[in-house]
């Protein structure tokens, strides 16, 4: 008797190998897409920080004769973050405007750079005057999280730069200093006064900006062009806090700072001497003293 061998699948086999692969891929699905978003925020982290430094080489190379930075908008959806040329967001060559959005399971859930949500570098040493952190989390999950820290040097990257145990060096280059009265961004000015003589107004609601003050200059004294930048970390939220820029190399006379809406003695809010070496607390009840930073 020959006996036939016959080779293959039943049906109910084949069922029930279908059935299996079915269940894998509805186990596997889920963690396949949560590897995808998590993927994602990685990536986006990576993209920011390459835009940042690109921003940078631009700006040492001084290509256009032009800075370069990069501007973070959570106002958007999705977020996005624009590579742009000039000295600031507000006054930049829009037709220079590089911008990038995020995936829309990634979002900027902090941005808490100095002086708003942009970083600029400086053409000769590449560093930036808006250091600080930019934090990216998945809509999902936010305990998935990924923050860019951006140094003074200029250094960018996912670890902050270790900081001496006497928290670095301290001086009037940068100096913080918090108001508790309310001010009325609509008819309030700053009033800076050099050398007691020269006076400059600057108008607070023509220098508005992502609901904060942020207002840079330059005021000729006698011949001599005195460079400031004053801005706020928070304006009218319970107080303000103020930040002014005045680099030592770039000013050599006295300084008042006023706000009109304060009927203290001048300066109500801070003053400076002409090397920059002494700051003083202005008369303003309102007024904390100055703290260098």
């Amino acid at each position: 008797m020959k006996s036939k061998i016959k080779k293959g699948f039943t049906l109910v086999e084949l069922l029930v190998i279908v059935g299996i692969l079915v269940i894998l891929a509805a186990i596997s699905a889920p963690a396949l897409r949560f590897f995808q978003r998590e993927s994602d925020l990685a990536n986006s982290t990576e993209e920011i920080i390459n835009t940042l430094r690109f921003a940078q080489n631009k700006t040492l190379a001084s290509e256009g004769a032009s800075q370069y930075g990069v501007y973070f908008d959570s106002t958007t959806s999705p977020h996005q973050y624009t590579l742009f040329k000039g000295t600031d967001f507000a006054s930049r060559d829009s037709s220079s405007d590089e911008i990038h959005k995020l995936p829309k399971v990634v979002e900027f859930y902090e941005i808490n750079l100095d002086g708003g949500n942009e970083a600029v570098f400086d053409r000769v040493t590449g560093e930036t005057g808006q250091p600080g952190n930019v934090s990216l989390r998945l809509k999902v999950d936010v305990t998935k999280t990924k923050i860019v820290y951006i140094e003074s040097s200029g250094q960018v990257g996912l670890t902050p730069s270790s900081i001496p145990t006497d928290g670095g060096i301290k001086d009037s280059r940068h100096v913080h200093f918090n108001y508790s009265r309310m001010i009325d961004t609509t008819t309030e000015k700053l009033i800076l006064t050099f050398d007691t003589t020269v006076t400059k107004e600057i108008v607070i609601a023509d220098y508005l900006k992502d609901d904060r003050i942020y207002w840079e200059g330059e005021v000729d004294v006698g011949g001599d062009i005195q460079k400031l930048k004053i801005h706020t970390h928070r304006l009218n939220n319970l107080d303000t806090q103020f930040c002014v820029h005045r680099d030592r190399r770039h000013n050599n006379k006295t300084l008042y700072i006023d706000i009109s809406g304060d009927g203290g003695i001048t300066p109500n809010l801070i003053s400076y001497s002409a090397d920059g070496l002494t700051t003083t607390k202005g008369s303003s009840i309102y007024v904390s003293e100055p703290e260098w930073q």
